[in-house]
């Protein structure tokens, strides 16, 4: 049997889903033939369907050294793997390596709508980045427009309808934690005075799907459509607003923006930071959230409140009461991806466990559901001098909410904050401290924390958020006052009050379309 006979038979295996038969096949192949690439992107091909990034990142790095860059079809499985093994990178928090090897795959690319998109990728990830400035970011929005220059965009259009025509866009109309914070905005406007249409870029539909296009006036599927004819059945429909969820979030079309389907043209809720576009006009956010404009290219709404609108989707009762009374001691938490847990989050982590005895920490993230996971972080914990025997690390899954009972205070990651992560901690009762700085994409949790009355909890420097959690830590009767109370605080706060928050909103929609009257 041939190397490549042997390659395809272990593809067979991998798209049945019979991984130990593939990666059986991957390591015959690497042992017959070291200098085969095919058998270790087969290997980390299958580590990735199995959510082992470790393995992944450790199979490609054998593939690195061996990657040809003297022909056309070199070059292009080379750039694949460079933008495989960045993906692998930001699950291990390796984010400058990622952008790194993101980069690279960006230059090899010989495909303009891929180069796009790995473009569109490497926005994202600077938002996990502490320090990057304003000029950072409108240096690779300068890359991200070239990929559009090529577009005619309509010329813009004013209608008069009897109703403002409203547009979200997304590819996440699904169970998806973007949905817990647009779901009011999506289903509670008022139809005498708007008409709603969804543009759902989504593959596969789930009950959330189904939900959301019974809320509907019209709902269209625009997965299978390229950007042009996607936005031409935009213009068609005569869109007053085109509102987009998801930003430089995975599975965007914001290329579609670039053609001026709609006469005005918004982005935000699902996204953390500008767009970079000059043809998306307003970006959503609210007077606690904004920031530093400066990181803007569009003019940026601001709510007088939050410009989510929390809606959980579960209604599990909080604990009875914080775990400290019961366990004599004090448990910290984070259930944010291991990815935003920078070195500079855990040395504070750590100068936070020193200073409160016998306390726990415990994290809980998808990075976990492996040995392999629990090994990678345990190693980085122990090179900031975490004891380990202090330390629980859960995987990420079932119904998480639960297990916010084990904990006394949830601690927020930075830049990168935990956004519906900590409105799940507060409406299970739990306390969280947060950090913020200037950009957008860094002050969910203050905004958040505004908006129920724990504006104190949100903090501008690294030794306030240490101080903040050595003195909740040490106020147990607190603790347990805001374990009963808080979540009857969330729901009277703008962050739950659906009704205040659609007629600000709605303003601002009329404000916008008062062409139409």
């Amino acid at each position: 049997m041939t190397l490549e006979e042997l390659h395809s038979q272990g593809l067979k295996f991998f798209r049945e889903k019979n991984f130990d038969a593939a990666l059986k096949i991957a390591d015959k192949l690497q042992k017959i033939a070291p200098k085969y690439k095919q058998g270790y992107y087969l290997e980390a091909s299958v580590w990735r369907n199995l959510s082992n990034p470790v393995k992944e990142y450790y199979a490609f790095e054998k593939l690195l050294p061996l990657l040809d860059f003297s022909s056309a079809q070199g070059r292009k499985f080379a750039a694949e793997t460079f933008a495989r093994i960045a993906n692998a990178c930001v699950d291990l928090g390796l984010l400058k390596e990622s952008l790194d090897f993101n980069a690279i795959a960006g230059k090899l690319i010989d495909n303009p709508q891929k180069e796009y998109g790995i473009t569109s990728i490497s926005v994202f990830r600077m938002n996990f980045l502490e320090n990057v400035s304003s000029a950072d970011f409108h240096a690779i929005y300068a890359e991200y427009e070239k990929f559009l220059s090529n577009i005619v965009p309509y010329q813009k259009k004013i209608y008069a309808h009897k109703k403002i025509r409203v547009g979200f866009l997304s590819g996440n109309f699904k169970f998806h934690p973007m949905i817990s914070w647009a779901w009011a905005l999506l289903s509670k406007l008022d139809r005498n005075l708007f008409k709603i249409y969804c543009y759902s870029n989504l593959r596969t539909a789930d009950n959330f799907t189904e939900r959301l296009c019974k809320t509907a006036d019209v709902w269209r599927d625009i997965y299978d459509l390229t950007d042009e004819a996607a936005a031409e059945i935009i213009r068609d429909d005569e869109i007053d607003i085109l509102f987009d969820l998801d930003g430089h979030t995975g599975n965007n079309r914001l290329r579609l923006m670039a053609y001026r389907p709609a006469t005005v043209q918004i982005s935000g809720i699902g996204y953390m930071n500008s767009t970079g576009l000059d043809c998306v006009d307003y970006f959503f956010s609210d007077v606690y959230c904004a920031g530093d404009e400066n990181f803007f290219t569009e003019k940026v709404i601001k709510l007088p409140h939050s410009h989510i609108c929390y809606e959980p989707f579960t209604n599990i009762d909080p604990a009875d009461a914080p775990p400290c009374l019961k366990n004599g001691f004090v448990t910290f938490g984070s259930f944010n991806r291991f990815g935003k847990i920078t070195d500079s989050m855990l040395t504070t982590w750590k100068k936070i466990l020193d200073a409160v005895p016998e306390s726990r920490l415990i994290l809980k993230n998808s990075l976990l559901q492996t040995n392999d996971g629990k090994k990678f972080v345990g190693e980085r914990l122990k090179s900031f001098g975490f004891e380990l025997n202090r330390v629980e690390m859960r995987p990420f899954g079932g119904n998480h909410l639960v297990e916010y009972g084990d904990i006394d205070i949830a601690l927020d990651t930075f830049p990168y904050t935990g956004g519906v992560t900590t409105c799940e901690a507060l409406y299970m009762g739990v306390p969280v401290v947060s950090l913020y700085g200037s950009r957008h994409g860094t002050r969910f949790g203050l905004s958040i924390l505004k908006n129920v009355g724990l504006e104190e909890l949100a903090v501008a420097t690294y030794d306030e958020y240490i101080d903040r959690a050595i003195m909740l830590a040490g106020d147990w009767e607190l603790l347990t006052i805001l374990r009963k109370n808080l979540r009857t605080m969330m729901k009277k706060s703008p962050l739950m009050d659906s009704q205040n928050y659609i007629r600000e909103v709605e303003e601002i929609f009329i404000k916008l379309g008062a062409f139409n009257f």
